[in-house]
């Protein structure tokens, strides 16, 4: 039987490097996924990531079995990329690309409007404020629940809400303000 995220830490306190690395395996693609989608460069997503992890192995002996381990390794990873892009002043946070986002049935026309429209999305994205853009990169990019968005920013489940729906909103307003200057 696999050992639980709470026996692997348990065993991390008691010196076992290997019910690290068996964490590292586990949430290695979740945690790139969501550096890539806040930093946006591979390379430093790489780097940003391992950090990551260093920062995890370090708060371990902080980590509360209440909660899955996966949204508290998630927070650690997401306040860390938070602190890069204040230093660097950095004010996009584009939305990964989708692989394969055509299919072979697509046009080259079809494929071309669909790479437009991911292009004028993860520009309207990152051109969000850090309030709703963090919010809407953690649900939409990463599937976090509500609940787990609740806990990675330490903000209630009501402002959570609210900010995913504002953000849409804005969204939704940045979008159809694209698409009218299209036409014209």
């Amino acid at each position: 039987m696999e050992a639980s995220d709470h026996e692997l830490v348990r065993r991390c306190l008691a010196g076992s490097q290997d019910s690290f690395a068996e964490l590292v395996t586990r949430y290695k693609k979740l945690i790139y996924g969501v550096v890539y989608n806040m930093i946006n460069d591979k390379e430093e997503a790489n780097d940003v990531s391992q950090e990551a992890f260093l920062r995890i192995y370090k708060a371990l002996a902080r980590y509360n079995p209440e909660y899955k381990f996966s949204t508290w390794a998630v927070k650690i990873a997401t306040n860390l990329c938070l602190d890069i892009l204040r230093k660097k002043k950095h004010d996009s946070m584009p939305i990964e690309e989708i692989e394969n986002a055509s299919n072979d049935a697509d046009t080259p026309e079809e494929s071309y409007l669909k790479k437009e429209r991911l292009e004028l999305i993860r520009k309207a994205v990152s051109e969000l404020p850090d309030k709703y853009r963090i919010p809407i990169i953690l649900f939409h990019q990463n599937g976090l629940s509500y609940e787990e968005i609740t806990k990675v920013l330490g903000e209630p489940m009501t402002i959570v809400k609210n900010r995913l729906y504002r953000a849409r909103l804005m969204l939704k307003e940045k979008l159809s303000e694209e698409r009218k200057e299209e036409i014209l």
